[in-house]
């Protein structure tokens, strides 16, 4: 089926003759994958007599070979996929393979994409990016602090050279549009985090999905598509992506989280905001102060400053805020 959408992705129309003859199929077996691309995929199928079929709007695949010859001057290694259950949980299958980090892990589709704290993540086929960039790392104990908040700043930066404005960040891991979720983080380790360690630093962003998509997204979203007003090339996204973080992990692997503190603070889009902390069978609430040195939350509860640090954090902002 990924062929056919691969022929079908300029958004121009195509023949059933031509389909089956690319496919070396039958027109009845191109009618069955058409079929069964309809109930799959989140883009509408458009038939017109004496044309053929189209999709209502053009894609923007994946590149194994043009990727490869952007990551790979940058250090990183491609593994790419039609479909995975999830770019992190591939990745760490390949660290248990003693795949050499490092690498990135990239799907079309996610069958089984996950967000923190075990929350699905919506991962329709050929529309948004989902990857993993997989590191290791040396004096974790030094190096892992922050290191979440900095692969924000990276996505950030990514983000602005594709074009977008008006972007900003949630502790400890969400990236906003206009108020909105656009994208997400999620960190894994293996290893020992106080010495060496590996780490997999996964990352999915809107790209395409139009306002239709989206199912089962828990909250207000939106897509670089919604917020350019065009088709968005995930390739070039990709390459950015992978520009920043490696200037970004660079920076912060030889000067700390300290040094970005300030630059991570000026995009908080809840500074000074009322919010709610749940930190296990309790919540917490006061008021943002932004981050301290260790890229922890700083909270002032009842006039007492308090640091929240650790993975299973939930933030939420209070309604009368």
């Amino acid at each position: 089926m990924y062929k056919l959408l691969q022929l079908l992705s300029d958004g121009r129309f195509h023949s059933g003759a031509e389909l089956g003859a690319s496919l070396g199929v039958t027109r009845a077996a191109v009618w069955k994958r058409l079929r069964l691309l309809e109930k799959s995929f989140p883009v509408p199928l458009e038939r017109v007599s004496g044309k053929g079929y189209r999709l209502a709007s053009p894609l923007s695949l994946l590149d194994e070979a043009g990727l490869s010859s952007v990551l790979r001057p940058l250090g990183w290694s491609l593994f790419l996929y039609e479909e995975a259950d999830s770019t992190n949980a591939e990745a760490l299958r390949l660290l248990q393979r003693l795949v050499t980090p490092s690498f990135v892990v990239v799907a079309e589709s996610q069958t089984a994409g996950r967000g923190r704290r075990g929350r699905q993540w919506s991962s329709p086929p050929a529309l948004n990016l989902y990857c993993s960039f997989v590191l290791q790392i040396e004096d974790g104990g030094r190096h892992l602090p922050g290191m979440s908040l900095v692969v924000g700043l990276a996505v950030v930066d990514a983000l602005r050279k594709m074009g977008v404005s008006g972007v900003g960040l949630k502790w400890p891991n969400d990236v906003y549009v206009g108020g909105k979720k656009v994208a997400g983080i999620l960190l894994e380790l293996t290893g020992d985090p106080a010495d060496q360690c590996h780490v997999v630093i996964g990352i999915g962003i809107n790209v395409n999905m139009m306002d239709s998509g989206g199912e089962g997204i828990g909250q207000p979203w939106v897509s670089l598509r919604s917020v350019l007003g065009r088709c968005v090339d995930r390739n070039e996204l990709l390459g950015c992506l992978a520009l920043s973080l490696s200037g970004y992990i660079e920076r912060h692997m030889a000067e700390g989280f300290a040094a970005l503190r300030a630059e991570w603070e000026s995009l908080n889009v809840w500074q000074g905001l009322v919010c709610r902390l749940s930190a296990g069978p309790q919540d917490v609430v006061g008021r943002m102060l932004g981050v301290d040195d260790h890229g922890a939350l700083c909270l002032d509860v009842g006039g007492h400053v308090r640091a929240f640090s650790g993975g299973e954090l939930s933030l939420r902002l209070e309604h009368d805020s």
